[in-house]
C-alpha cells in the first residue's frame, strides 16, 4: 500500500496538537459544569432531608396538646420554622364589630375566612381565624348566633402573618378587599387599640351556634419534590460527563 503523501502527513501532524488543545479546552469547560450539576443534586438531597425533618416536627406540633399562646414578652422570639402550626389556647373576648373577611377557597367552596380580634384580660389582641363562611354569609347579620359574646376560650393552630396579599392580588385595605391574612394591615385598618400579636390563630373544628363560621379547615401541605430535582441534576451531570468522554475518545482516534 503506498505511503500517504508527505504534505498530507505534515497536515495531520499539525492538526494533532490542535485537537489535543481542543480536548483540553473541552475538559476545562465541562468539568466545572459537571461539578456544578453534582453540587446542585447534593444540595437537593440535603434540602429533602431538611424538609422531611420539618414535616415531622410540624406533624408533632399539630397533634400535641394545646399550650398557652405566646405572651407579649414572647412575641419577638416567635419564628416561623419553630412555631408555626403549634397548637395553642387563648382566652378573651371577641371584638365582633371589628371582624374582617378574607377571600378563601376551601373544600366547602368559595367564600371568606372570618378574622376576628380576641382581646385578652391584659389588653393584648390576637386575630383569630374563626373559620369559613360561604359568600352569602359574609354579612355578620346573616349569622347572629355565631357572634359569640363574653369570655371565650379558643384552641387552634398558630399561624404566621401573610403580608401583602396573594400572587397578583394585593390586599386593598382602603376598599376592604383582603386576599391574605395580613395581621399588621388588618389591625391598622380596624383601628385595634392595643398591642396586637404578630401571628393569628386558626380556630379548631369546635361547633359554633348557627353553624358558621366553620373552623378546623387548616390545610397543611409542604411541597417535597427535592428527590425529583436531585435525580434530575444527577442525570444531567451523568449525561454531560458521558458526552465529554464520547467526544474525547472519538477525537483521540483521529490523532
Amino acid at each position: 500500500m503506498p505511503s500517504p503523501p508527505v504534505r498530507t502527513r505534515q497536515a495531520v501532524l499539525k492538526r494533532a496538537p490542535m485537537r489535543r488543545r481542543s480536548r483540553l479546552l473541552l475538559l476545562v469547560l465541562s468539568l466545572p459544569l459537571v461539578c456544578g450539576l453534582l453540587a446542585l443534586g447534593i444540595w437537593q438531597v440535603e434540602r429533602r432531608a431538611w424538609k422531611l425533618d420539618l414535616i415531622e416536627r410540624v406533624d408533632a406540633r399539630v397533634h400535641a396538646p394545646a399550650v398557652p399562646a405566646p405572651t407579649r414578652a414572647e412575641w419577638p422570639a416567635i419564628d416561623k420554622t419553630a412555631d408555626e402550626y403549634r397548637r395553642v389556647q387563648l382566652t378573651g373576648a371577641f371584638l365582633n364589630d371589628r371582624e374582617t373577611l378574607v377571600q378563601a377557597v376551601t373544600d366547602l367552596g368559595g367564600g371568606f375566612w372570618v378574622m376576628t380580634p380576641l382581646r385578652a384580660t391584659d389588653g393584648s389582641i390576637t386575630l383569630v381565624n374563626r373559620g369559613f363562611v360561604p359568600g352569602d354569609r359574609g354579612d355578620a347579620a346573616s349569622r347572629p348566633e355565631g357572634q359569640l359574646g363574653g369570655e371565650q376560650t379558643v384552641e387552634g393552630l398558630l399561624r404566621m402573618s401573610e403580608p401583602g396579599g396573594r400572587f397578583l392580588r394585593a390586599n386593598e385595605p382602603a376598599a376592604d378587599r383582603w386576599y391574605s391574612r395580613d395581621v399588621a394591615a388588618i389591625a391598622d385598618a380596624r383601628g385595634l387599640d392595643g398591642p396586637v400579636a404578630p401571628y393569628f390563630v386558626d380556630a379548631g373544628a369546635e361547633a359554633v351556634p348557627g353553624g358558621y363560621p366553620v373552623g378546623g379547615l387548616t390545610v397543611i401541605r409542604f411541597n417535597n419534590n427535592h428527590l425529583v430535582y436531585a435525580l434530575t441534576w444527577f442525570a444531567l451531570a451523568l449525561m454531560l460527563a458521558a458526552a465529554v468522554v464520547f467526544v474525547w475518545r472519538h477525537d483521540r482516534t483521529r490523532d
